[in-house]
């Protein structure tokens, strides 16, 4: 570590972790934050409530999501290469895998997301209610929502006990 002053600063493999794990808990807490709002609205059933909610989370996910997903695996190689680890260790590859899985649930969210925002905003529009295609849409993105909830726990477990699986 450099010092400045007498301030010891960080080096690159803990800057590189810090940026890892704010990266991680952006996508983690977006994605639950998001989660919890939607549904909320959508218990409400109330047309005005959902069109703004959802709105909201299309925007949270094309700001905080988006650019997490792309932080992740630049930190996670750039952490991987300082560290001294393979990319092919066996946690490291559990991880992506299990990384490239929460992605394949998350691109059809972003598209029923979009989807259930523009039938709220039309049903809000025309004073009417919601169709059957956005509590069909809701329920696709509700059960898309829980393997990707799981596979994120399963990847900090990997990213913290690191074991070696083969």
């Amino acid at each position: 570590m450099w010092l400045c002053g007498a301030v010891r600063l960080p080096d690159l493999y803990h800057l590189l972790k810090l940026a890892h794990i704010i990266g991680a808990t952006v996508l983690f807490g977006t994605g639950i934050g998001i989660a919890f709002f939607m549904l909320m609205a959508h218990r409400s059933r109330d047309v005005a409530a959902i069109a703004h909610t959802a709105t909201i989370v299309v925007i949270a996910d094309a700001v905080f999501t988006a650019t997490a997903v792309v932080v992740q695996p630049a930190t996670g190689i750039a952490l991987a290469y300082v560290a001294g680890h393979s990319l092919l260790d066996s946690w490291i590859v559990a991880a992506v895998a299990l990384y490239l899985f929460v992605g394949a649930c998350w691109m059809p969210v972003l598209v029923f997301q979009k989807r259930m925002r523009d039938i709220a905003v039309v049903a809000l529009r025309g004073g009417g209610s919601l169709p059957a295609d956005y509590d069909r849409y809701f329920r696709y993105w509700f059960i898309l929502g829980w393997p990707a909830f799981a596979a994120m726990i399963a990847i900090f477990w990997l990213m913290i006990a690191r074991p070696q699986l083969w």
